[in-house]
């Protein structure tokens, strides 16, 4: 009898001992990611809150936490400083990087780390809209020189981006700041003669532009044939949006607009060649999911490799791609041998 109760108490300390280490075993490790964004609100914060719903649930090693910062170029120089781990970027935004210049003059000399492009998620594309009464004084971009135009708000990518097709075709022009709430009034009172009138991933067009067409009538004022083979001749790319993505009539068939990127990066020394890889193939098995929750993303959806060859192309050649994006598209058949000097180690 003393023996069985000892054989069970011996049983039992063993059972508790490990109890006890399995207790105290590490759990599986599970890496923070603070994901820098656009505010609360905007577009950009909520793309990236549908992107992580989809990256948490499908990659158990990571948890991606939403961030916001005042805008991309904010969370971009967050990420030069290591604030945060990853960032909400643009191209106009890595092009001022690249050249020093604009909102991001003398960033490059404070960065703790340089800028990188991983995931390229939709474009939004800039162009100028008139009063509708003033379709026979404006028939190109040009013909503003020397007018008011609102080409966006001072800190936007928008007005970057804007700024950029205009300085090539040399359309001198001066700027005012409006309040969003203002935009339509201004225009139709005639306080700027056009107002840069974007849309988003070539499918809707954002709620203060819609309130403008609500209270002045608009008409879209296309770049001529000659201005768009001289943005061509630059290295921009040109595209053509359904004129139905406006509530109201813009008085065009066509409306021609000029795209740029936008897209959530982060570096190697935070997701390695291999994380950005599984990242990036789970982000294309789930674009339909993605595009359900934010339409923003239906051009991923429609054609996924393409944004990331197209995001590429749009940046300056001293920005570095993530060598796990360069891994994914070598994988996928769309790496173009010129880039390769361009791949960060």
């Amino acid at each position: 009898m003393r023996k069985l109760f000892s054989g069970t108490v011996g049983i039992l300390l063993m059972l508790m001992l490990a109890f006890t280490l399995f207790a105290s075993a590490p759990a599986h490790a599970v890496q923070e990611v603070d994901w820098g964004t656009a505010s609360v609100g905007s577009s950009g914060h909520a793309a990236l809150t549908s992107l992580t719903t989809v990256l948490n649930r499908e990659m158990e090693d990571y948890n991606f936490n939403v961030l916001p910062t005042a805008g991309a170029v904010q969370s971009m120089i967050q990420y030069g400083m290591n604030d945060v781990d990853a960032f909400y970027g643009a191209d106009v935004g890595f092009l001022e990087y690249a050249e020093d210049r604009r909102r991001l003059e003398g960033f490059a000399d404070q960065t703790e780390r340089d800028l990188v492009q991983t995931f390229w998620g939709y474009t939004l594309e800039v162009g100028l809209a008139i009063r509708a009464d003033d379709v026979d004084k404006y028939e190109e971009w040009r013909d503003l020189e020397g007018e008011t135009v609102f080409t966006g708000p001072a800190p936007w990518d928008v007005r970057a981006a804007m700024l950029h097709p205009m300085e090539v075709l040399d359309v001198g022009h001066d700027y005012t700041e409006i309040d969003l709430d203002m935009v339509g009034s201004s225009l139709g009172a005639g306080h700027v003669e056009a107002i840069n009138a974007y849309t988003s991933g070539e499918r809707t067009v954002p709620s203060w532009l819609m309130e403008a067409e609500m209270e002045t009538d608009i008409a879209v004022l296309n770049p001529s044939e000659e201005e768009v083979e001289m943005l061509e001749d630059e290295g921009i790319e040109v595209v053509s949006v359904d004129s139905d993505v406006f509530e109201t009539d813009p008085m065009v068939d066509e409306v021609i607009r000029v795209p740029f990127f936008y897209g959530f990066h982060t570096g190697p020394e935070v997701m390695s060649e291999e994380d950005v890889v599984e990242m990036l193939e789970v982000i294309k098995e789930n674009t339909e999911e993605l595009e359900e929750s934010d339409a923003t993303f239906g051009q991923i959806n429609e054609d996924f490799i393409d944004i990331q060859v197209r995001g590429i192309r749009s940046t300056h050649e001293d920005i570095k791609v993530h060598p796990g994006l360069a891994a994914f598209l070598q994988d996928h058949g769309a790496w173009e041998e010129e880039w390769d000097d361009r791949i960060m180690e």
